[in-house]
């Protein structure tokens, strides 16, 4: 091979050797920009800046009210029961529910007719008895003769037996005990006492609620006839937790309204309760109102007020963490505050501990954390 050949060859080999290495070095230019096409361009997201309201604090006195709420029932009622036996004789008004009565009013008659004849028969007995003895208190005793003769002249057998003379002397004691007067007037008595509960009259104005016989109908010695009521009072029994049962008064006034809060009525404190409810730890406190459209198992709801807070403020419970901690804003920061409960209500919760002037967050941010940059807008509504 000749030095002509041979260096024919070399060319070759360099001229491929440089195609070569422009090739790769091409492809890897396409590729790059290729690869850069598809790559997508994510813009920096803009910082944003939550706007919260807040309120400027100013301590003050916030009354506590406390709420409660129960069934009014009579502050007088009672159950009628039978204390004897025989049939329910018609009156002149029904013995129904709703019935009002009139304070002696009769309620209910029970025929005596068969007992009447029993007392009666012992009243004469009785009238009998003294009688007999008058011959000797004329000659033994002139000196009370007229006592008991005038006694025995006020005796009328259709009325109620007239009580005993008083006994002067140990002889005349001896003398009357000994004859049976003194056990026979007790005996009358006590008839005429039973007989007297074959009518049972109404012991102050009210109305029947309740009426478990009629007219015609048995009654049985010891059975319930009804229940009754004085119509113009009314109690409503609350509980209060005994935090607060203290600083009740008996007298204070007490406002109350019906669950529509379209009706208010005026009550104050009558009894409040000396022991506690091991289960709830609260008190009974017993309210009396008046008013003629109350009825008895009506739903009030009483707003008791029981003290003056100093130096705190009511804010939402919502903005109460379960730390007792709120937020504050301070140098458009988020920042926590411990704060201490005084009372906790319905939706308000009264709280102490927060200096004036500190920028209170007035509505719950969502997803609001300690260090959380905000731009704060004064709501101008905190409480005084």
């Amino acid at each position: 091979m000749s030095i002509r050949e041979l260096s024919s060859i070399d060319m070759r080999k360099i001229i491929l050797s440089v195609l070569g290495i422009v090739f790769i070095l091409v492809a890897l230019y396409l590729g790059k920009n290729i690869s850069e096409s598809k790559k997508q361009t994510r813009p920096i997201p803009a910082k944003v800046i939550k706007t919260v309201f807040v309120d400027t604090v100013i301590n003050g006195n916030v009354k506590i009210i406390i709420p409660a709420n129960g069934s009014l029932t009579a502050k007088r009622r009672i159950e009628l029961f039978s204390e004897v036996q025989g049939v329910f004789r018609i009156g002149s008004r029904l013995f129904k529910a709703g019935q009002k009565y009139n304070s002696g009013d009769v309620f209910i008659r029970i025929d005596n007719t068969e007992y009447y004849a029993n007392v009666q028969s012992a009243k004469s007995n009785f009238y009998n008895t003294l009688t007999a003895i008058m011959p000797d208190l004329k000659l033994d005793f002139p000196d009370v003769f007229k006592k008991w003769e005038t006694y025995i002249d006020n005796i009328d057998l259709k009325k109620t037996t007239p009580s005993l003379p008083e006994l002067t002397t140990e002889k005349e004691k001896y003398f009357i005990t000994g004859r049976g007067i003194i056990s026979g007037y007790y005996n009358v008595k006590n008839l005429e006492q039973r007989l007297n509960k074959y009518a049972i009259s109404a012991p102050f104005n009210g109305i029947l609620t309740e009426a478990l016989v009629t007219e015609g109908s048995l009654i049985r010695s010891g059975q319930k006839l009804g229940e009754y009521i004085d119509d113009s009072v009314y109690e409503l029994e609350v509980a209060v937790s005994r935090n607060y049962a203290s600083l009740l008064k008996i007298g204070e006034t007490v406002t109350l309204h019906n669950l529509e809060k379209t009706e208010t009525y005026n009550g104050s404190v009558s009894r409040i309760n000396g022991s506690v409810d091991l289960s709830s730890q609260t008190i009974s406190a017993f309210i009396e109102v008046k008013d003629d459209v109350l009825k008895e198992g009506m739903y009030l709801e009483a707003q008791l007020g029981a003290k003056e807070e100093k130096n705190v403020i009511e804010i939402d419970r919502a903005l109460l963490s379960d730390t007792n901690e709120v937020f504050i804003v301070k140098d458009s920061l988020l920042l926590t505050h411990p704060v201490k409960p005084v009372f906790f209500g319905d939706n308000k919760v009264v709280i102490k501990g927060i200096p004036n002037g500190t920028f209170l967050l007035a509505k719950p941010v969502p997803g609001a954390y300690p260090g959380m940059l905000v731009k704060p807008y004064v709501n101008n509504t905190n409480q005084d």
